[in-house]
């Protein structure tokens, strides 16, 4: 804000202070004078939705929007490149939008981008729609999923959903004064549009290559607001700020991508079974669980393909099995194939660009199915060892009587691994002194043991 805009600011808060001293208030018109002087118009707050339209993402704009109007800025600007999103997280961003005192100018960017089904919805929501060339937008119509796939529902209800969207998407688009007829058709029909056939058909405002070259256009340009004022956009040295996710918003981000969500479904997996199989480790167990519990929060987020899950299920009980009957690395190769395919199938719906990528399958799989073997080949045979420690572990020792057993019923004492024991035989049987004998079970303090054949 130059030094003229300051005076002039300054002259127009003093007279407003004198006239509120005196019981009087400033003309509606020089009101809005005053108010347009305390914003700062060369500001252009940049936000970016760049995936699928989610709790997180939503959460970002939203707070975005939100600070720019804190901040008085002059004009928000919302890039789109996505290809949908959830209805409830779409419906939270253009709420946002239709109640921003900023103007917002949403831009289907970069080159390539497309703006489908919930974006397309979003796009028509601002107060300036543009897209870049070469991209494209609509395709709206409702998807209903379960477990990531697409279910047929009933006509009744299907037709309930289409309308109920058409309609929400007409009492915003018409107040924006685009062609509602035309918008309508991308979700009864889902029809998409061009940038060209967009704008030709009267759904966005202006086509531009870059954002720069976009606000240059818009400088001066006189805009309806969704409550039926006109706001004349100032852009005639814009400085576009950027806002990022915060540390937490970046967080929840992450972890809601497909990538993330399998090696965390994977760490989970692996920590539980190994603190599972060798009690006592406590780090496996602390760090399978964080990763358990973060992976339920992405499997709330993503549309998780049941399938998928079914197979990784499959590999690790072939990994088991491959441990307990070698099967020369038939059952392991198995399991990896798969991981790999369950992984590939995990995250995917019409309305996400992809799922889990290749090399992150392959490079999880091998190292999850090699240490899988490895940890349940430890616990079949630690199950083969014999106990060494406590009772139990007299049992198949050898010993020397030191005391007859059996003589008038009476147990006798053996010399086993170091220590007396009292002992008595089976069926009453006397066993004499200095006879060796193994020991057969253990009951409290008394040794059941037989003698021990001598081999010729």
């Amino acid at each position: 804000m130059d030094c003229s805009s300051l005076r002039r600011a300054a002259s127009f808060v003093c007279l407003a202070l004198l006239l509120s001293a005196a019981g009087l208030r400033l003309p509606p018109a020089l009101a809005q004078s005053v108010t347009s002087s305390n914003s700062d118009s060369s500001k252009v707050v940049e936000l970016q939705i760049k995936s699928l339209i989610e709790p997180v993402v939503a959460e970002y704009v939203v707070n975005g929007i939100e600070q720019a109007n804190r901040e008085r800025a002059g004009l928000i600007l919302i890039t789109l490149s996505t290809p949908g999103g959830l209805d409830e997280s779409m419906r939270q961003i253009i709420q946002a939008i239709l109640d921003s005192k900023v103007p917002v100018l949403t831009y289907v960017y970069p080159t390539g981008s497309r703006a489908a089904s919930a974006g397309f919805f979003v796009l028509l929501s601002a107060d300036i729609a543009a897209m870049a060339p070469g991209t494209d937008t609509g395709a709206a119509s409702p998807i209903m999923e379960i477990g990531g796939e697409t279910v047929k529902i009933d006509e009744t209800l299907h037709k309930k959903i289409v309308n109920e969207a058409t309609a929400y998407l007409r009492s915003y688009v018409a107040k924006r004064g685009r062609n509602v007829e035309l918008a309508a058709t991308a979700v009864t029909d889902a029809k998409a549009f061009t940038e060209k056939e967009a704008l030709d058909g009267k759904l966005i405002d202006i086509i531009s290559p870059s954002p720069e070259e976009l606000l240059a256009k818009l400088n001066g340009r006189t805009i309806a607001r969704f409550d039926g004022s006109n706001t004349q956009l100032v852009l005639t040295n814009p400085a576009i700020a950027a806002k990022e996710m915060t540390p937490r918003e970046k967080f929840l981000y992450r972890i809601v991508q497909p990538d993330i969500f399998f090696v965390l479904l994977i760490v989970a997996v692996l920590g539980l079974y190994t603190e599972f199989t060798h009690p006592g480790m406590f780090a496996p167990g602390v760090i399978g669980g964080i990763a358990a519990v973060l992976a339920l929060f992405s499997m709330h987020m993503l549309p998780v393909n049941l399938t998928g899950l079914v197979l990784i299920a499959l590999a690790i009980a072939l990994f088991v099995l491959e441990a307990k009957y070698p099967t020369h690395g038939i059952l392991g190769v198995g399991g990896v194939i798969s991981m790999i395919l369950g992984a590939l199938m995990l995250v995917r719906s019409p309305i996400t660009a992809g799922g889990v990528s290749g090399w992150i399958a392959v490079a999880a799989a091998i190292p999850f199915a090699v240490i899988t073997i490895f940890l349940a080949r430890l616990v079949i045979r630690s199950r083969r060892w014999k106990v060494s420690t406590g009772k139990e572990e007299l049992i198949g020792e050898e010993g020397e009587v030191k005391e007859s057993i059996g003589l008038r019923g009476d147990p006798g004492m053996v010399f086993v691994h170091g220590e007396l024991w009292r002992a008595t035989a089976p069926n009453g049987e006397t066993i004499s002194k200095g006879t060796r004998v193994r020991v057969r079970r253990v009951e409290g303090l008394m040794l059941h043991v037989e003698p021990v054949k001598s081999s010729h």
